[in-house]
Parts: C-alpha cells; sequence; structure tokens
C-alpha cells in the first residue's frame, strides 16, 4: 500500500481530531487516569484542528497528514519550540498514527517531512515533549533523541510527568532517518 504525506489543509481537520482522539486513548490508556483521558473530545479536537489548520499558513508553523488513497492515517504538527527554556529553535507540538498503521516506517516518514520543513524555515533543531513510561519514547530514542529536561504537566485535573527530547542537529536526524530506509 502506497502512503504520502501532505501539507494539511482545512478540510482534513476532522480525520486528523478523530486520529488524534483514537490514538492519544489507546496510547495513554494505561499512562493517564480514565477520568482525564474522557475529558478529551471529538468536539474540543475538531475545533482546536480546525484553529489551527485556519492559522497554519500564517504562521511558522506546519501540519502535515500522512495517508494512502483511501484516508488519512497519521499527522505531525510543530512549529517554533514554545518554552525558550531550551536551546532548541522548533517543536513537535504532536504527532499521531491510528495504532494499525504504527511500525510501518510512517512515523519516521512524518518526523522527516517535519524535519525537512524546519530545515527550510532555518531552524537548526528539534526538541519534543513524551509523557513519562509512554512507550513512544523509544521511537525518539531511536533517532538518536537525548533526554533534555524534564516538568510536570496537567492534564484534566491529573498531574503527569513529562521528558523532553532534542535533536541538536536536524541535518544529523535527516542523515538518520534516510541511514534506516536503507
Amino acid at each position: 500500500m502506497m502512503f504520502q504525506t501532505r501539507k494539511a489543509v482545512y478540510g482534513d481537520a476532522e480525520a486528523i481530531a478523530n486520529i488524534h482522539i483514537n490514538s492519544w486513548k489507546s496510547t495513554y490508556r494505561d499512562l493517564i487516569n480514565e477520568r482525564d483521558i474522557s475529558n478529551i473530545t471529538f468536539e474540543n479536537r475538531l475545533a482546536l484542528w480546525e484553529t489551527i489548520l485556519t492559522i497554519n499558513n500564517k504562521e511558522d508553523q506546519c501540519t502535515y497528514v500522512i495517508h494512502n488513497e483511501e484516508k488519512i492515517v497519521g499527522f505531525v504538527n510543530g512549529g517554533p519550540e514554545r518554552t525558550k527554556r531550551f536551546n532548541y529553535d522548533s517543536e513537535i507540538y504532536t504527532i499521531y498514527l491510528l495504532d494499525e498503521y504504527q511500525r510501518l516506517g510512517l512515523g519516521a516518514e512524518l518526523l522527516q517531512t517535519f524535519a525537512e520543513d524546519m530545515k527550510l524555515k532555518g531552524n537548526s533543531s528539534i526538541l519534543v515533549w513524551v509523557l513519562k513510561q509512554n512507550p513512544s519514547s523509544k521511537f525518539y530514542e531511536r533517532y538518536q533523541a537525548e533526554p533534555v529536561g524534564e516538568e510536570e504537566t496537567t492534564i484534566g485535573e491529573g498531574t503527569y510527568q513529562e521528558t523532553a527530547y532534542g535533536w541538536e542537529s536536524i541535518e544529523q536526524l535527516l542523515g538518520l532517518i534516510q541511514k534506516n530506509k536503507s
């Protein structure tokens, strides 16, 4: 099955919201309290993504989707590093794939597309936040992201620990992705 990556458009908001909800709930079901997971609804994710996709082209953020002939199966969104506490100039805000499309190399495609976009915008490094004990952290470690910080985050009524992973060099990250493809 062939997959393609492209910039997201406003009409993708519903598909992205569905992926966000489904992936979020399956990824975090064992890491986050059920009451905090249930606070995330399709309606609030749809409103969020409609807003993001409206401003995406006006700011230095980007959102990409990966799809086959039938549907969108994943997405990545990011832009400037938000905290300014780290020496990184760009940040992945969200990256999700539907469960059945994980471990097929599609996450690497999204990561590569995002890194190429950030490089074109003049950035040289990338940061991403991952909930502690999230098995997805292995994905970032596979591409040699280094843990560079920790902080608490509030989700719903709960407080959870996050780890910041970083790539100091987008060039090096792109090289690793290419090497893994061969």
